[in-house]
Formats: structure tokens, C-alpha cells, sequence
């Protein structure tokens, strides 16, 4: 294999202006979650014109599975990257800036898009290094948690499946480095909704009301006390209270309050625990004002954990293409991923890139208004995943 590698080696040069050209086509023209129809037939197009076959997914006519026959026959693995943008306003005035209102892609799907295709274009020209099928998963909607699970009830390609690779480009990690590292890699996260029933009233008679507003702060604040006092210190919790919407006027006590939040947390069994002790929490100190309380809860994204054989294979990918002085390792985030899906039933390993240069401006967080990355290393993302997919095949033949 030692001349594949090599080839792997060289494709990157090759085609990084292949690959940044793409992710500036696709930053341009953003669609949200479900809605990438546009997206999902400008990759069809770049497949077409690779010779490689595919379908798209008829459910919502977004979404493709592409497949490469290698010349040689063996098991099957899988490459995702995920294709929708977000609701946010581009404050970027670079000339392939979003053209489309009141969207931008300011997660990085654009990159992760323009990697697959890159990495298809490789193992394109590597097919006789390939024992057996690679997938390409080009999965919509994440940003909203259940794309994955869309793509699965698609085809058969999941069950044919021995793992699973995707990767994320990071804006903590400086460009051209990369972490695929086993065990936990992103958190479970998951949406709760709190509705306060109280009794509203005159402002300057405070007596004659349940005031929905102080209760609610009373229960913002005792949920603190589930990741500060209840669960382990060395376990990750955050519980947050995103939105609170309560009253209508300076001089009425509020009846009704709604508040709305997550959770994260990377065990089962915390998740478990959380929504039993936020139940209690929420309930309890309602009771204690004379209110009442609706509390529901659902669970997004389970967690993004590693494989540790899979991952095993990634770090010797990244260091034939990008060096070893690239393979770094990276504190786990409570970011979610509903890629977890995926690696609930089959091996895998999810991988981050990084993207950040303040040479470029790539300096913002992700799903900032003015996000950017170095897209002069993606095509070194785009030959992991190439790389990825024929070491896994050698491995498991």
C-alpha cells in the first residue's frame, strides 16, 4: 500500500482548489434544515460529472447516498457530511458571502460538504486501492437533530455498513490539525419546556397574586443546583434556560410564564437522573409559591462516543495524510451531533478539523454572524476521509 499512500498524499495539492472552489459555491447559497434541495442537486451534479452513482432521498427530496465500487470486493464503510445552514444573518462582506436572506452557513456544513466531495474525487482516482464499497452520506438537517435518523430509514446503505466516519471542522483548533481521538467526543443534549400558572394582578398589590415571574427565577435558580450540588463534579452537566417570556405590562404581576432550555451531559444514566431531579426542582418549587407547573422534556441528540478500534484506524489516516505532528488530541465539548445516531448501532469515529487562522479572519465561534474558516486545509479533510475509508477496508477485508 505504500504507493497508495503516497497518492493519498499528493491528491491533496492536487485538489485544494477544487475543494475550496466548491465550499464557496455552497457558502453561498445556504438552505435550512429539510430545505437543501438546491444543495442536494448541486452535489448530484458534481457526482454525476465523477461517474459515481447515487440516489436522493425522495422522502423531502433532499439528502443523497452516493456509492463507489472499489476494484477490488470486500465490506462496506460509510463517509458523512452533514449539508444544512442556519438561520443567521452574514456580517461578512467577502464576495462569496450567503446570498440568500436570513441564512448563512455559520457551522462549517459548506466545508463539510466540499470535503466529501473531494475525498469522492480521490477515491475516484484511487479505486483500485479499494476493497470493497464506500458510501457517501450527505445528510440534511442536523442543525435541527434528526437528519441523521432521516438518512437511516433510507435505502439500505446502514445496514450494509461495518462504520461510519464523519468529521466537523473545529474553530478552536488551530488550521490543519486534526483529533479523532476514542471515547466521548460530543454531548447528548436535549430541549425542555416549563409553563408557570400563577394569578396575575394589580402591581401594587402583590398579596392578592401568585407572581409567574418570581417563580420562574426561583426555579432558574434551584435547577442550578442539579450540576452544582447533585451530580458528580467530575461529571459534564450544563443545564441552561435559554428563553423566558413573562407579563405584558410594568404594572400587572404576571399570571403565565413559559420558559424554554437544554440540558448536556455525555451518560445515560445522568440524562436519566437530570429529568427525574428537574421534575422534582420544578414541581416542588412551584408548589411552594402556590403555582403550578408543566414541565416536558425531550432528548435531541444521545451522545457522540467513539469507537475505539475505529478511531485507532483514523489517527493512522491522519498521520499518513496530514503528519503526525497534525494528530493532536482535544477536550471533549458539550456541543451535540446527532451523528451519535449513527454510531449507536455501528463503529465509528467522528473527527474534528481545525479551521482556525486569524490571517483569514477565521477567528469567530461557531453559528456567529461573522464565522469564516481557512478552507486551505479542507482538502487535507478531504484525503483523511479518503484515506480513512481504504485503511478501514485493508483492515477489516
Amino acid at each position: 500500500m505504500e504507493g497508495n499512500i503516497i497518492e493519498t498524499k499528493e491528491l491533496v495539492p492536487k485538489y485544494k482548489e477544487y475543494v475550496r472552489e466548491l465550499r464557496r459555491y455552497f457558502h453561498q447559497y445556504p438552505e435550512l434544515s429539510y430545505q437543501e434541495v438546491e444543495t442536494s442537486k448541486r452535489i448530484a451534479a458534481e457526482l454525476d460529472k465523477l461517474g459515481i452513482a447515487y440516489e436522493i432521498n425522495s422522502e423531502k427530496n433532499t439528502g443523497i447516498v452516493g456509492f463507489i465500487k472499489g476494484m477490488q470486493s470486500g465490506k462496506s464503510v460509510a463517509l458523512r457530511a452533514d449539508i444544512d445552514g442556519l438561520s443567521v444573518t452574514e456580517n461578512n462582506t467577502f464576495d462569496f458571502k450567503s446570498r440568500t436572506p436570513g441564512a448563512m452557513h455559520a457551522c462549517g456544513h459548506d466545508a463539510h460538504i466540499a470535503m466529501l466531495l473531494g475525498a469522492a474525487r480521490m477515491l475516484m482516482d484511487m479505486r483500485e486501492a479499494i476493497s470493497g464499497t464506500v458510501y457517501l452520506i450527505f445528510q440534511p438537517a442536523e442543525e435541527v437533530g434528526d437528519g441523521a435518523p432521516y438518512m437511516q430509514r433510507f435505502g439500505n446503505w446502514y445496514q450494509e455498513v461495518g462504520a461510519i466516519y464523519g468529521a466537523h471542522v473545529w474553530s478552536d483548533l488551530p488550521s490543519g490539525q486534526m483529533s479523532v481521538e476514542a471515547g466521548e467526543r460530543m454531548a447528548a443534549g436535549a430541549r425542555f419546556y416549563i409553563k408557570i400558572h400563577g394569578r396575575s394582578g394589580h402591581a401594587a398589590q402583590p398579596h392578592q397574586t401568585i407572581d409567574a415571574t418570581l417563580v420562574s427565577a426561583a426555579i432558574m435558580m434551584n435547577l442550578q443546583s442539579i450540576a452544582s450540588r447533585h451530580i458528580n463534579p467530575l461529571d459534564s452537566v450544563v443545564i441552561t434556560v435559554g428563553s423566558l417570556h413573562s407579563g405584558t405590562r410594568f404594572n400587572v404581576i404576571s399570571g403565565e410564564a413559559e420558559m424554554e432550555g437544554t440540558t448536556r451531559y455525555f451518560s445515560r444514566e445522568i440524562g436519566t437522573d437530570i429529568k427525574e431531579q428537574m421534575e422534582k426542582i420544578i414541581k416542588n418549587t412551584a408548589h411552594a409559591y402556590g403555582a403550578e407547573a408543566e414541565f416536558q422534556y425531550e432528548l435531541m441528540v444521545p451522545a457522540t462516543i467513539n469507537d475505539a478500534v475505529t478511531s485507532k484506524i483514523a489517527e493512522e489516516s491522519v498521520v499518513k495524510v496530514l503528519g503526525v505532528e497534525n494528530l493532536v488530541k482535544m477536550t471533549k465539548v458539550t456541543g451535540g451531533e446527532d451523528f451519535a445516531y449513527y454510531l449507536e448501532n455501528k463503529p465509528g469515529c467522528y473527527g474534528f478539523l481545525g479551521i482556525k487562522n486569524e490571517k483569514v479572519g477565521a477567528v469567530y465561534p461557531h453559528h456567529s454572524n461573522n464565522f469564516n474558516l481557512d478552507d486551505s486545509v479542507l482538502s487535507g479533510g478531504s484525503g483523511v476521509y479518503a484515506q480513512f475509508a481504504i485503511d478501514w477496508l485493508n483492515a477489516n477485508k
